[in-house]
């Protein structure tokens, strides 16, 4: 065991989460860097004490952590949202997802082969044999599916840990539930997912709910800084309320008084990816010294 786990070097530290590898890790990584969180990991330990914050980072697998955050010590944690789901009623239920990270986007899909000319539909799969690694989310699915339509026979779900995809051609099931596929298609879709920051929805006893107000506070600032831009510019006092229509900001714009009595300078937040058509529409309603700057960090 990592010396860094015994207690005494945990103490007074708040515990969070961190997906060790993976789609998420090197986001997260990312992320926690935008948050300056400050800290060095040791080839091959997945604990990491924080230098500038009483933290330490523990880096588990992503399936695990909504059970180290409902039942364990741990005060955050980020996962996906089809994780907390598929550790059943009794940690989703525990686990208060507090921010959308807007990364880790997938569907949970059931996928049959392209080619099958027996299933059309996921009612077609009722009674025959389901490969997952979702194998909870799976079961309920099914389950709800032959209630629905007053089925007897009873879907089987096997859970494969990886491999999912070659379950098909291998003869092991008629159908699977993954996030990816190649040569299926999808014929439902059960669950919408993405990365969270997640937290015990009633905080341990040794919680530092200040801090992890403090961290979630960081960390959607960096979010909001990567998907918005400020956008600056002036424009006729007659044509001002046309101007904000466009750019009315995340709350609102700041509008200030320029020496010329007519015009106004406005400065809004704008979501990056509108910004050429934002800009092209305050042209035509007659703006100029129109300016895009990014953002490094806010907070919002």
């Amino acid at each position: 065991m990592s010396q860094l786990l015994r207690p005494e070097n945990l103490q007074d530290r708040l515990l969070f989460a961190i997906p060790k590898k993976g789609r998420l890790n090197e986001t997260c990584l990312s992320l926690l860097s935008g948050a300056d969180i400050q800290f060095k990991r040791a080839h091959r330990l997945d604990v990491a004490l924080v230098k500038n914050l009483p933290i330490a980072l523990v880096f588990l697998p992503a399936a695990d952590i909504p059970h180290f955050v409902a039942n364990g010590d741990v005060d955050l944690g980020i996962t996906g949202h089809d994780m907390v789901q598929e550790a059943g009623p009794a940690i989703s239920e525990s686990i208060d997802e507090m921010l959308d990270l807007g990364f880790g986007k997938c569907q949970l899909q059931v996928q049959v082969p392209e080619a099958s000319e027996t299933i059309k539909t996921v009612e077609d799969l009722i009674g025959k044999k389901i490969a997952t690694s979702f194998d909870h989310l799976s079961a309920k699915f099914f389950r709800d599916l032959e209630e629905k339509v007053g089925s007897k026979e009873k879907t089987t779900i096997a859970y494969l840990n990886g491999s999912v995809e070659t379950a098909c051609a291998l003869g092991l099931a008629d159908g699977i539930e993954t996030m990816r596929a190649c040569g299926l298609k999808p014929i439902a879709t059960l669950l919408a997912s993405e990365a969270k920051l997640i937290r015990p929805r009633t905080p341990h006893a040794r919680s530092n709910t200040a801090l992890v107000s403090l961290i979630a506070a960081r960390i959607r600032g960096v979010i909001a800084a990567k998907k918005y831009v400020l956008c600056q510019y002036n424009i006729p006092k007659v044509n001002l309320n046309k101007a904000l229509a466009i750019t009315p900001g995340r709350r609102a714009a700041t509008v200030s008084t320029l020496e010329e009595s007519d015009w106004n300078a406005v400065s809004s937040m704008v979501a990056r990816d509108e910004v050429a058509n934002i800009m092209d529409k305050l042209e035509d309603v007659g703006a100029s010294d129109i300016l895009i700057l990014s953002i490094d960090n806010c907070r919002v």
